[in-house]
């Protein structure tokens, strides 16, 4: 049996919602305060991914400035209608549904329009174009009627419009009485209308249930195997935990396949965030059966009838120069645009980091890019040139969790000006040093933007165990990795690796290089 290995979508990939074009797969996931917002991948086998865009790339288009990281864009879904593409999603703010939009382009990688605000409460909004034509969202709220701590409805979506229209129905409460429903994606199959849901939560107890109706609004009958695909009974060393949040999607070949988030735990903890997996799905007279072959989802899995060549998953790695105009789809900020600070250089001989007042620790847009750890084992460097006038400049790499929750290995100066390397971490509000270093070969007036300046090798290397973090070469210390872990942490988000810049809510004028930036698997 050809195999390929999960997750086709390494690193942090939360929430995805898939839909097919022809031959032509594409996935959306969630993005939280990160932007730009909602990635947007392409496919034709369901097993490699190449990132197309972002769907909310634009200043202005949602507002984040404020927002912890696991708040912001939560759960979209993605569909493709009579040559429209949609995609509706929720801005959330302290973790509860705030504004539930809809975005539409006729092509994937854009432009995709503004978002258009619906009449919708809750969260996990999706769209179900029937046979008729009609349109139908489905999303997830607090229970009216006090059924269930959560429940799924329904109201039609005008197309002309975009405007809801009509009555709301309640569709389900769920099949975990107690356990909130989420997640909802609605399919036709032999004339009958599935639900599929998500319940227990997003950690270890995450589910997939479902429950089917003859008439798009119900009444809807829980299927009595629910949950179809959980790893909630597997044993705490199981290589894949936190199972759910699926959406299904048949290939050209008549086959169905799901997506669905899950998390890879080492000794009870993760720092990768959720990742997309692929399962197999065939149908039964009672509905889907997901994972048939097995009965949960593998890391090594059957591949679809679409076989693909080599490779798997979108993990970006190698050298980075940056000696292109803009920065690669793999680069996020925090909340909004930083090409204000953060630019190529006009001599094409790296990355200019003008210096912001905003500390990583603030809810702003601070001069901070990152992209997300794919890799257990990894190693990432960055060769910089930056010389602090004061104590409160610095500059250099971090390891990023949340704004509360970080670490940074930081080019600055102490009280006399002399330059420093330093490690600090955040922790519960809290920063502290661990460990610094003379800078050393950075003489008091450097220039260090000419084009034979200085430069300081900063690198992170991690593994099962921890985060070793070194400078030119010397080791600074160790982070054990549960400290980057979700578990130890909270929210919702993987690690992410970055670059920073900040005077620490003093003004600055200071500037650092970045030469080159570089990612690699380690084993």
């Amino acid at each position: 049996m050809h195999t390929f290995r999960n997750p086709v979508l390494p690193g942090c990939h939360p929430d995805p919602s898939i839909c097919r074009v022809g031959a032509d797969f594409y996935l959306v996931t969630s993005s939280f305060a990160y932007y730009p917002g909602l990635p947007l991948f392409h496919s034709r086998d369901l097993v490699r991914w190449r990132q197309l865009t972002h769907v909310l790339n634009r200043p202005g288009q949602l507002p984040l400035r404020g927002l912890d990281v696991s708040d912001g864009i939560w759960a979209p879904t993605i569909r493709h209608h009579d040559g429209t593409f949609y995609v509706v999603s929720t801005l959330a703010v302290n973790r509860r549904g705030r504004l539930t939009f809809v975005v539409t382009a006729e092509d994937p990688e854009g432009p995709w329009s503004d978002p258009v605000p619906l009449d919708a409460d809750g969260i996990d909004p999706s769209l179900f174009f029937d046979d008729d034509g009609r349109c139908w969202l489905t999303a997830c709220r607090d229970a009216v009627a006090g059924a269930g701590p959560g429940e799924l409805w329904m109201r039609e979506l005008d197309l002309d419009r975009l405007k809801l229209v009509g009555p709301t129905h309640v569709l389900w409460h769920g099949a975990v009485r107690g356990a909130w429903v989420e997640a909802p994606h609605l399919y036709k199959h032999d004339g009958l209308y599935h639900l599929i849901a998500a319940e227990g939560g997003t950690e270890s107890n995450h589910s997939v249930t479902a429950a089917r109706a003859n008439v798009v609004t119900g009444p809807y009958v829980t299927d009595p195997r629910s949950p179809l695909l959980t790893h909630r009974h597997h044993s705490l060393d199981a290589p894949i935990q936190n199972v759910g949040h699926a959406d299904l999607v048949e290939t050209p070949d008549g086959e169905t396949w799901a997506v669905t988030l899950g998390v890879r735990p080492i000794d009870g903890v993760h720092t990768l965030g959720r990742e997309v997996f692929l399962v197999p799905v065939s149908w039964s007279a009672r509905g889907p059966v997901f994972a048939p072959e097995s009965g949960g989802v593998r890391l090594l899995e059957r591949l679809p009838s679409m076989a693909p060549v080599e490779g798997n998953g979108d993990a970006t790695t190698g050298r980075v120069r940056f000696d292109k105009p803009e920065l690669g789809l793999e680069w996020n900020s925090l909340r909004g645009p930083v090409s204000d600070r953060i630019k190529p250089s006009a001599d094409g001989g790296g990355l200019d980091i003008d210096l912001s007042p905003e500390p990583l620790s603030s809810t702003g847009v601070p001069a901070f890019i990152a992209r997300r750890q794919q890799h257990v084992r990894f190693r990432a460097r960055a060769s910089i040139s930056f010389r602090a006038a004061h104590a409160a400049e610095e500059a250099g790499l971090a390891v990023f969790q949340n704004q509360d929750h970080h670490a940074t290995l930081g080019l600055t100066a102490d009280e006399n000006g002399a330059a420093q390397i330093v490690l600090t971490v955040r922790e519960a509000g809290i920063s502290s040093r661990l460990a610094s270093a003379a800078q050393a070969g950075l003489a008091h007036g450097a220039q260090p933007h000419a084009p034979h300046a200085d430069e300081t090798l900063l690198e992170v290397e991690a593994d099962e165990n921890g985060y070793t973090f070194r400078a030119s070469g010397d080791t600074l210390g160790t982070l054990e990795r549960s400290f980057f872990s979700t578990e130890h942490a909270g929210g919702f988000v993987g690690v992410y690796l970055g670059l920073y810049g900040t005077s620490n809510g003093h003004a600055g004028q200071g500037r650092a290089r970045v030469h080159w930036f570089d990612y690699e698997p380690a084993g």
